[in-house]
């Protein structure tokens, strides 16, 4: 068992207050109340990732991984690498983003959700409830990290959830089992021994577009400041659908 599935299962079991001492990364804590009045989920942990950007090798294992395990339809992602080719000082080669949602603690995403569909795990974790969601892609629009979608199979919003059901069972979210670089640590952020907070104090990673105040749970090792404000580019170099037609 490597060490970041050994602090993800102590931290699935024993709840360790300590957000405070992830000082590296300056997270703000939610307004006094808020956790209380979320639904679902377990305010005792605050579940996030940290994602090295440097051991991202592009092969989209994670993107693969994700659609089978949530049954994501055709042409459409919950998490992808994202493929940028980069020119520096006469030289040409490609840089990995990996993205999904940042499950932020001040989420743009619910205010705008005209039924509530779209909410606040007391853990932190964002989330759909499709059978309240009308598919009116106000959250789609509200986004700023582009990571959700209207599901055109069941007309209703869809993104990410950190595979919510997984993490309920103690498990870890599928990208980062399938993960063959190590690049997505999850974790819980209120355990200080977690990885994911050790990482965050350790590296003072950065977030992806800082300046929305959104407070991404999201945080990336090694990310080119350049890249800080990122969220398109090339989708991927494979693409289910294409696969298909030459099949």
């Amino acid at each position: 068992m490597d060490q970041s599935r050994r602090n993800f299962c102590l931290g699935a079991s024993v709840a360790t207050i300590g957000a405070a001492a992830i000082g590296a990364a300056t997270l703000t804590p939610a307004p006094a109340g808020a956790a209380q009045a979320r639904k679902g989920g377990d305010a005792a942990h605050r579940w996030g990732m940290v994602v090295d950007v440097r051991k991202c090798v592009g092969c989209q294992a994670c993107t693969v991984a994700c659609i089978m395990e949530n049954d994501v339809p055709e042409n459409s992602f919950r998490t992808i690498v994202s493929t940028y080719e980069v020119t520096e000082q006469g030289k040409t080669g490609s840089y990995m983003l990996p993205r999904l949602c940042n499950h932020c603690e001040d989420a743009p995403c619910i205010p705008v959700c005209p039924t509530g569909a779209t909410f606040q795990r007391q853990d932190g974790i964002v989330v759909v409830d499709n059978t309240v969601c009308v598919g009116c892609a106000y959250c789609v629009q509200a986004c700023p990290y582009d990571a959700r979608f209207i599901n055109h199979e069941t007309q209703t919003a869809d993104k990410c959830t950190f595979c919510v059901h997984r993490v309920d069972a103690g498990l870890l979210p599928a990208c980062v089992e399938t993960c063959v670089g190590g690049a997505r640590i999850f974790g819980d952020l209120n355990d200080p021994d977690s990885t994911v907070s050790t990482l965050i104090r350790e590296e003072a990673p950065k977030v992806l577009k800082p300046e929305q105040g959104t407070q991404p749970r999201v945080f990336y090792i090694g990310l080119d400041p350049k890249f800080q404000g990122k969220v398109d580019g090339t989708p991927t170099l494979w693409r289910p659908a294409r696969e298909k037609e030459h099949a």
